[in-house]
């Protein structure tokens, strides 16, 4: 029987096998964030085109080329949005955040969808983890949203990332550079692909990030920002790196990061590995003073950064950098009979009420097939209730893994099983350097 149809290209599914990483990293990531006072934001998945095409850039590739982009019903056009930064800069105005005490500091996982190219860890629809700290100036900020990308980094025990960073200055030093690259690439224009030629009069700096091989050619001996910044953007700069040195943090000065979206200015980086292919940017970001105000706001000094969660996967798994075990079912309750059937769904619901998971057979098996299923689980204790356990109060408590099986009874079997386990946490343990008989200490049944 054939499928009537299949998952969309470049959209991914992340099954139960496989999914505990994804949560593993989204959980630390969030937490590493919270150290740094970032409190989790979450906004809709799409948007009002205009806060792209302003906030973005509507000479970027994102708007002119990646965009997921429709009228709804009423008319309206909308955006499944392309990356984080816009949409949390829209709530921080709208809210009224903006009116609270400065900087707010706001992070997200957020998924985020792009036409492009699929390849290793890049899809369509793909998975963000973003900090943006509204409302400081400060080079210490820039200074730290990079500490905490690198922080999450070392949590996660990845090796042999290069942090890269460059200034792309502001509105003001900009020009400058804007008139040099213009009359650069005005001298090769044809040369340059057609989207290119477009931008070459509207936003010249766009052509530095263009995808095309040709175009990064003749982008290759064009002026460099760092000549033309203004003396407060180099003081900035300066300031920046005397902040990531005093948290020796490596990073090597690299003048062609431009960015591919209008908002940046003054600092820009990008973490960057040789494990995952060619495009092997994991981190990236950098400070977007004029957004705010771009959006109707007061002028807010602002920075972030986006973590892409499905290459952050693809580069741990790579490196060989330790998951946490998949979860497994505390206890399976192997059934036998109607009596027995409902014995297991009340000690179930009892393990359930105390934090314990707890699994029973769903589809009428034999003892042997629902033995099976328990391995199959990774069931770490099981039991099996038959007409004689129930008539009796007491079974075999089975640890799956030692094999070792304990007496426990039904009318307490909660508290038994937290016992029980706590011993086998606390087995190997001695107090005053002797060895100390948990089982007794608890009450336990004897082992056969």
């Amino acid at each position: 029987m054939a499928l009537i149809t299949k998952a969309i290209k470049g959209t991914k599914d992340v099954l139960p096998s496989e999914v505990y990483k994804n949560q593993y990293i989204e959980a630390k990531v969030l937490e590493t964030a919270e150290k740094y006072g970032y409190k989790e934001i979450r906004t809709p998945v799409f948007e009002h085109t205009e806060l792209f095409k302003r906030g973005v850039g509507d000479t970027t590739d994102v708007v002119q080329k990646e965009m997921y982009t429709f009228d709804d019903k009423g008319g309206r056009s909308i955006t499944l949005r392309p990356e984080g930064t816009a949409g949390a800069a829209r709530s921080f105005l709208e809210s009224g955040l903006c009116n609270e005490t400065l900087p707010q500091k706001v992070c997200y996982i957020t998924s985020c969808y792009r036409y492009e190219k699929p390849q290793a860890g890049r899809l369509r629809e793909f998975h963000q983890f973003g900090v943006e700290c509204f409302g400081t100036q400060s080079p210490l900020a820039d200074a730290e949203i990079l500490s905490l990308a690198k922080s999450i980094f070392d949590n996660f025990g990845v090796k042999d990332l290069s942090l890269e960073i460059n200034s792309i200055g502001c509105p003001k030093c900009r020009k400058e550079f804007h008139d040099a690259l213009r009359e650069y690439f005005s001298s090769r224009k044809d040369g340059l692909c057609d989207t290119c030629r477009d931008r070459l009069d509207r936003n010249p700096m766009r052509i530095l990030d263009c995808k095309s091989p040709v175009c990064s050619e003749i982008a290759k001996d064009a002026p460099v920002v760092l000549d033309y910044l203004c003396d407060e953007c180099k003081e900035h700069f300066e300031e920046v790196k005397k902040y990531l040195r005093a948290e020796n943090i490596e990073f090597t000065v690299n003048p062609k990061i431009v960015r591919g979206l209008d908002y940046y200015t003054k600092t820009v980086f990008e973490f960057i590995s040789d494990s995952i292919g060619a495009q092997g940017a994991v981190c990236a970001g950098g400070r977007y003073d004029g957004l705010i105000e771009e959006l109707g706001g007061q002028k807010t000094p602002s920075l972030g950064f986006g973590m892409g969660i499905e290459r952050l996967l693809l580069l741990m798994e790579s490196q060989g950098c330790e998951f946490p075990e998949d979860s497994r079912p505390d206890l399976f309750i192997a059934a036998l009979g109607d009596k027995a059937t409902l014995k297991a769904v009340e000690i179930a619901k009892d393990m359930r009420g105390e934090g314990f998971s707890c699994i029973y057979d769903l589809n009428g098996r034999g003892l042997r097939a629902q033995m099976k299923y328990a391995n199959k689980l990774g069931a770490k204790f099981t039991i099996v209730l038959g007409d004689n356990e129930v008539s009796s109060g007491i079974a075999k408590l089975k640890n799956m893994e030692s094999g070792e099986e304990t007496e426990i009874a039904l009318a307490t079997f909660v508290s038994g099983y937290y016992n029980i386990t706590l011993s086998e946490q606390l087995k190997d343990l001695e107090i005053n350097g002797e060895s100390v008989d948990f089982g007794s200490l608890f009450g336990l049944g004897d082992k056969k």
